[in-house]
């Protein structure tokens, strides 16, 4: 598929500005000036041979700072190593002591446990005769007032 050639655009047509936004432009922008050429401005050149040395030196303060500060980091992090030590030590220790006073309270615990079993052995008892005793009484109490033809109930006390 060929390509459609597009127009000509028209001849540039240059901007005239006026004469009185000409001179307001020049009044606000300064010229142009030319770098000074201050010796005084412009800092020392220095060498090869005197920036060596001084390159040499700052390379072996980094080295030792560096050195420092990885023995430096290697001692925090013992300390934080021991410090865990320490602290698991004492958990265990926490762990054990805990243990023992569980087993010690077992034996309490199986007494309870069985003195409630027989409380409630003892309790089911009562129950079961007070509801004899209630069905008995409630008995004898029909009797009578059946022959008189009036039926009553007395409540247990």
């Amino acid at each position: 598929m060929p390509l459609m050639a597009l127009p000509a655009p028209p001849p540039a047509q240059a901007f005239v500005a006026p004469p009185h936004i000409v001179l307001a432009l020049d009044a606000a922008v300064p010229p142009l000036q030319p770098p000074r050429e201050d010796p005084a401005a412009d800092p020392p050149q220095e060498t090869d041979a005197d920036a060596a040395p001084d390159v040499d030196e700052r390379r072996l303060r980094r080295k030792i700072s560096n050195r420092e500060s990885a023995r430096r980091s290697r001692a925090r992090k013992q300390r934080h190593l021991d410090e865990l030590r320490a602290r698991a030590e004492r958990l265990r220790c926490c762990n054990r002591e805990l243990a023992a006073r569980r087993h010690a309270a077992r034996g309490p615990v199986a007494l309870v446990r069985l003195a409630n079993a027989q409380l409630r052995a003892e309790a089911a008892a009562l129950g079961r005769r007070l509801a004899a005793r209630s069905r008995s009484a409630s008995s004898t109490t029909r009797r009578p007032a059946a022959a008189s033809g009036r039926l009553s109930r007395r409540l247990p006390r």
